[in-house]
């Protein structure tokens, strides 16, 4: 059987920042009262003309590069994410069109912020079973768009970027060793964004009544973060019969600092082996673990041979945590340039729709 290891890594965040004391000139609040209650300063807010496909094209061809992998040889494409660009197409599908992955099978993934641990382990699941032997995963937050701007509670929170992982098959052993992933419905109505589904579809009535905002309860949020992370994080790691001393590294979503604080308390951790930098983007969601990932590379904590532990929670409830040894790039007879497979797709996209249009006037003749 295959290992699913993770070869390649990236991130892209907005230019455009909103500080603390930005946010204290909308609404009654100061950089204190958010610093104090959140540990975030700041975070990155998307352009009018960038989406969650523009981010998560920019994270997915960095993370081509660091695997050495052209998109042609990708199988399978997972995005995940909490501010999708439509309901329906996929956000992956205009994210595979967009990067040139021209045989890879594309769909989204909704389960909130935990999204990325659920899709890495989907597609770590497929490479293990030998039907695909290259994926790519992202996770891509426009989440700006579905804030309440004069909602003190929660436009505190959240920030806009991506993140994305390139997943490989190899008979080495490593990569992810295992996975654990938990929903609770019940708690359905904690944290939710009601607008524009079936249920309450878009109208003057939904819009008056604030359903197409990001809506919380933070109390019972923060309880049930802190209640499940911790023990997450052991789920996952019995079954591979280790323990937190086996382990350099974890990389929790980044939602809240208190909220990591309290897990490192439960699992009785030093603070300084969780990657945290929720102070400088906020609540990404879904982008917050591979984010958070890329950077603690970057700074050289992140090594090859670490085994670290990725763990999240969000709405639906959801929750999950997932074990990884850390190996990097697979070795590569030659190099490949990603970034001009993308420089080619928009032609090849127009040429299929010609194509397209063309096979339609030749079947209505038929007809």
């Amino acid at each position: 059987m295959p290992f699913a290891h993770v070869t390649g890594w990236g991130m892209y965040v907005p230019e455009p920042v909103l500080t603390n004391d930005d946010i204290a000139k909308m609404v009654e609040t100061s950089d204190e009262w958010i610093r104090d209650r959140t540990g975030i300063r700041e975070r990155h807010i998307a352009r009018e003309h960038e989406f969650p496909s523009t981010l998560g094209v920019e994270a997915a061809i960095k993370a081509l590069q660091v695997a050495n992998l052209a998109p042609t040889d990708l199988d399978l494409i997972i995005c995940t994410s909490s501010s999708p660009e439509y309901i329906f197409p996929a956000t992956a599908c205009i994210i595979q069109d967009q990067i040139g992955a021209t045989k890879a099978g594309a769909f989204d993934l909704q389960a909130a912020c935990t999204g990325f641990i659920f899709a890495t382990n989907m597609a770590a699941q497929a490479i293990r079973s030998g039907s695909i032997k290259n994926a790519l995963v992202i996770g891509t937050e426009v989440l700006s768009r579905f804030v309440n701007w004069k909602d003190r509670n929660t436009c505190i929170l959240f920030g806009d970027g991506a993140g994305a992982f390139v997943l490989q098959a190899s008979d080495k052993p490593g990569g992810v060793l295992s996975a654990v992933m938990h929903s609770d419905g019940s708690g359905a109505d904690s944290l939710t964004l009601l607008g524009g589904g079936t249920h309450y579809p878009a109208s003057e009535a939904t819009i008056h009544e604030g359903k197409h905002f990001v809506q919380m309860d933070g109390k019972e949020v923060f309880r049930f973060a802190t209640r499940v992370m911790g023990r997450a994080v052991i789920e996952t790691l019995e079954q591979v019969h280790m323990t937190t001393n086996d382990i350099q590294w974890i990389i929790p979503h980044q939602a809240n600092y208190r909220i990591i604080e309290t897990a490192a308390k439960y699992l009785k951790m030093p603070l300084d082996k969780f990657v945290i930098n929720v102070d400088r983007y906020g609540n990404t969601s879904t982008a917050s673990i591979p984010i958070a990932t890329v950077e603690s590379i970057q700074k050289g904590q992140l090594k090859t041979g670490d085994k670290a532990v990725f763990v999240g929670f969000g709405g639906g409830l959801t929750w999950g945590a997932m074990v990884i040894e850390w190996t990097g790039p697979i070795a590569a007879k030659k190099n490949v340039h990603p970034e001009q497979y993308r420089q080619f797709a928009r032609l090849r996209s127009l040429i299929r729709r010609a194509i397209r249009f063309i096979e339609g006037l030749f079947s209505r003749r038929t007809l």
